[in-house]
């Protein structure tokens, strides 16, 4: 317990120091037609999360506490996002060299991890081989991309990853801390706890990309790590993961099928829509908190521990959330 508050500390610290950074060096996010917000805010923050928790899984690992692995995992393909997202931040670079960053941390993550284990579909395991890796290695970019695409309104990515880990944390304490998994997640909340401090409803920083896209790729590999120790979990963390999943993936195929330009920028998510049907961000944060820990930990667990087939799980898990998605219309035309 000493060391996650003294990694949120640290997070939190670090986040008021860049905070200072963003306001000297005039690293704003400025409003524009496609913001969720109304006044310039510092952004960058989410570097915070990125250091202390290299740090601490590389303390982990000094320690003996975690397989030396996870720090060639995370670091490596977690690095390279963050570094990605950083250079970004400080200046656009192009959609197709972030793409082709984006698949070498994939490719690093599955080279440390062996690739795709076998999945669990309806009781039967099935090695899809190397159909599976490429799989994989979408899978990675995809959550890593979405992650950075719903991180679009006060603290909604700081609380879906905490909430996330914190299901994965009850998970190991059930099933069993495989190569230090538990303390990883927990300090991964730790970090990102630090931050939310500062990026609370009213966000007084933003994450930036660099925090973002390292938040979703590290959650991927966590999730694949989890599915080698245990082919249940795979799904599980997938229900976890469902309130981005399901947004980001709804309004991506609405907007593919309708002809849209969809590498552009936009805010027809269905968290973005809600936000400016309720004139707030807090609600929207606070109800997808509660989504996740009172809707998809729940099934999440009941998986996690073999109760129920995790394919019908992920179903059950996400109905609702395709529904609310539809609702609050994502992929829609946005109203000029």
């Amino acid at each position: 317990m000493t060391v996650l508050l003294v990694i949120a500390s640290l997070s939190c610290l670090l986040t008021w120091l860049l905070r200072r950074y963003a306001l000297a060096s005039s690293l704003m996010d400025i409003p524009n037609a496609r913001s969720s917000h109304s006044i310039p805010t510092p952004r960058g923050g989410g570097v915070a999360i990125v250091v202390c928790f290299v740090l601490a899984v590389l303390g982990l690992a000094l320690l003996g506490k975690v397989d030396s692995v996870v720090v060639f995992v995370l670091g490596g393909a977690g690095g390279l996002v963050a570094v990605i997202g950083f250079l970004d931040d400080h200046g656009h670079i192009a959609a197709r060299w972030r793409l082709l960053g984006h698949f070498s941390a994939a490719g690093w993550a599955l080279f440390w991890l062996g690739g795709l284990p076998a999945v669990s579909l309806f009781g039967t395991l099935v090695d899809l081989g190397w159909f599976g890796h490429l799989l994989a290695a979408i899978y990675l970019v995809w959550v890593l991309n979405l992650y950075n695409f719903m991180d679009g309104i006060d603290g909604i990515a700081s609380v879906e990853a905490i909430c996330i880990c914190i299901g994965g944390a009850l998970l190991y304490v059930w099933l069993g801390d495989a190569h230090g998994s538990l303390m990883i997640v927990l300090s991964l909340a730790a970090a990102v706890l630090g931050f939310l401090i500062w990026n609370f409803p009213p966000a007084r920083i933003f994450m930036g990309d660099a925090g973002s896209g390292f938040l979703g790729i590290t959650l991927g590999v966590l999730s694949l790590q989890a599915a080698w120790a245990s082919p249940q979990l795979l799904w599980a963390w997938l229900i976890l993961l469902g309130v981005f999943v399901v947004d980001a993936t709804f309004t991506l195929f609405r907007r593919l099928l309708r002809g849209d330009r969809v590498y552009e920028a936009h805010r027809s998510h269905a968290y973005q829509f809600a936000s400016r049907h309720y004139g707030r961000h807090l609600p929207v944060t606070l109800v997808v908190g509660a989504i996740n820990l009172f809707w998809l930990l729940p099934i999440a667990l009941v998986v996690g521990f073999g109760i129920l087939d995790g394919t019908i799980g992920l179903l059950v898990a996400y109905l609702p959330l395709v529904w609310l998605a539809a609702k609050f219309n994502a992929g829609a035309l946005e109203l000029k």
